[in-house]
């Protein structure tokens, strides 16, 4: 019989380093820099891992992890199947949130923004890289569609091997990336006695779309 753990109980003290504003980087991306390498040498499975957030045209919020391709100080790129659940909702309200759950540092990076899609160039900049079995993956199902089983899609995937025989499999035109714009980006460092430090950058329209950092409290 499975003894379920008593979950109001089950939490454990943070220890780490705290997050002053004197250490934070000049710049978001550049934090981001940062705890990116701090989690690359930690050796943490999946570093590049973050859960996105979106929500339909009611309101209506949804979740999953991808991974992300890149970033620069205009945002984050990930890449997806425009036909997805996520690629409808981004098609009528443009906008999501994004959380890397760094737990083994004590760490999250949260960001929310607005989204736009990338370029078809920089999309298959996207695309080529993908081991060929991801490609096929990719173009043989439409994503986030009810099948009728797995042997289905596994068809489909043998079928549009034999067929480009071997080469290169073109990116559908239905596959692309998106880029987060962030408006704001939260680093969070978990604190003794639940005083966490959460530090945000924050877009400042009003002074020329420059960032002021704030502090909230945990």
């Amino acid at each position: 019989m499975c003894v379920v753990p008593d979950l109001s109980r089950m939490r454990r003290d943070y220890d780490r380093p705290a997050l002053r504003e004197e250490d934070l980087a000049p710049t978001w991306v550049e934090q981001f820099d940062r705890w990116f390498a701090d989690a690359v040498a930690a050796e943490l499975p999946e570093p590049n891992a973050v859960v996105v957030a979106t929500a339909d045209a009611d309101g209506a919020p949804d979740a999953r992890t991808v991974l992300l391709k890149g970033y620069d100080e205009y945002g984050f790129v990930f890449g997806t199947s425009y036909a997805s659940t996520k690629g409808a909702e981004l098609a009528v309200n443009p906008r999501a949130a994004l959380v890397f759950p760094w737990h083994a540092m004590q760490r999250q990076v949260r960001v929310a923004g607005r989204v736009e899609r990338i370029g078809e160039t920089a999309s298959d900049d996207l695309w080529y890289p993908r081991p060929r079995g991801a490609q096929l993956a990719a173009a043989a199902s439409v994503q986030s569609t009810v099948v009728d089983s797995v042997h289905e899609l596994v068809l489909r995937v043998r079928l549009l091997d034999e067929e480009t025989a071997g080469g290169p499999v073109p990116r559908p035109a239905s596959w692309g990336g998106y880029r987060v714009v962030p408006h704001r980006v939260e680093f969070w460092q978990g604190g003794a006695d639940r005083l966490h430090d959460r530090l945000r950058f924050v877009r400042d329209d009003e002074e020329g779309g420059g960032w002021i950092v704030q502090r909230l409290a945990p």
